[in-house]
């Protein structure tokens, strides 16, 4: 059993092999861990800056053992990493930060927003969906339109469709693939914000200011934080991931999507228990970036600053405009991240761009 706080030196586990895994293994490094990460997928962005590289699905149980043989405290870099794996770890008595209740509570939409409810956030009305059929009852309690999603998985806007009234049902439940859904009563918001929290080993909390974000097709496009007018609405959002945070008796950093209503209050819209795309604006604009709180939270240590130094906009590379690199390269308080993925396919992202703006 490891003993915290880790020392530099210590062995960071990861489960996962995208770019928010890289961005991890890389803000360990700066802090003097090593990382080693288990990936289903060879050459992933995250195993080619790691120490360690383990190539197996995630439900293996020899990948597994290797994992935890190597490391003082294993995490997971996205949301979909089957809550099984973060069990069978714990069997070996692999130290797991967040737990595994930060999968099975956020994996499955309406347990998701049922577990909010409870914990005092305020979402929207929702109801389970198992088949077309149920839709027209469902409209009818919660209101049209609404929008049908499926109940796991699903992400930039996939396994998505609007039903605008109930002779819509018999096509939007296949056109979701026919899987267990739920339905969310439309939102009739004015803009979309995040905050992204952290929770130390100890309860300390940290939360980064309020930005907003823009989406394009279902894909966080922009996040300009803090946002405009964000010390309005910073201590209701703060009281929601805090409350999130301590439901879950959660360790590291978690992202809280919330939706602004026209009246000044906020909804839960989705948690993601995991760094989150809209705080990477932190990387160049915060005292202390998302990636090294999670770390530290992990590891035990003390949470970091995490205060906005510079307005900032986040700009997210997808597909073929991360070919701009020179461009971007040279422009004046542009900090260009990259992901080293190989293949550029459209909507994929590739990398990002933090615009520094104001000094604050």
């Amino acid at each position: 059993m490891s003993a915290f706080p880790l020392p530099p030196g210590s062995t960071i586990g990861i489960l996962g092999g995208g770019q928010l895994g890289r961005m991890l293994c890389q803000a360990a490094s700066r802090l003097g861990f090593d990382t080693a990460v288990l990936t289903p997928r060879p050459h992933a962005p995250d195993a080619r800056v790691a120490a360690h590289s383990i190539v197996a699905p995630y439900t293996d149980g020899d990948a597994l053992e290797a994992l935890a043989a190597v490391s003082d405290v294993i995490t997971f870099e996205f949301e979909n990493v089957p809550a099984e794996a973060l069990n069978r770890l714990a069997a070996m008595d692999a130290v797991v930060a967040p737990g595994s209740r930060a999968l099975s509570e956020t994996q499955d939409r309406v347990v998701e927003k049922t577990f909010l409810n409870r914990v005092g956030c305020a979402t929207v009305a929702f109801a389970p969906i198992d088949s077309a059929d149920q839709i027209p009852a469902a409209l009818e309690r919660i209101g049209a339109p609404a929008l049908l999603k499926t109940r796991r998985e699903g992400y930039d806007g996939k396994g998505q469709a609007w039903v605008r009234a109930p002779d819509d049902a018999a096509a939007a439940f296949p056109a979701i693939g026919g899987k267990p859904a739920i339905l969310e009563a439309r939102a009739d918001f004015v803009r979309e914000l995040s905050v992204i929290a952290a929770r130390g080993r100890d309860g300390q909390v940290a939360c980064y200011p309020v930005g907003e974000n823009r989406h394009d097709g279902g894909i966080l496009h922009l996040t300009r934080a803090p946002a405009p007018g964000w010390q309005a609405v910073q201590p209701q959002a703060e009281a929601f991931a805090r409350r999130v945070l301590e439901g879950l008796d959660y360790v590291g950093v978690l992202g809280v999507e919330l939706f602004a209503m026209g009246d000044g209050s906020l909804l839960v819209n989705e948690v993601a228990p995991r760094v989150h795309n809209s705080g990477h604006w932190t990387q160049d604009g915060a005292a202390c970036d998302q990636f090294e709180q999670h770390i530290r939270a992990v590891a035990g240590w003390p949470l970091g600053d995490p205060r906005a130094l510079f307005e900032t906009e986040m700009q997210n590379l997808l597909g073929d405009e991360a070919e701009a690199w020179e461009t971007i390269a040279a422009e004046p308080g542009a900090r260009l991240h990259l992901y080293g993925k190989g293949e550029i396919r459209p909507g994929r992202k590739m990398g990002h761009v933090n615009r520094l703006g104001r000094a604050l």
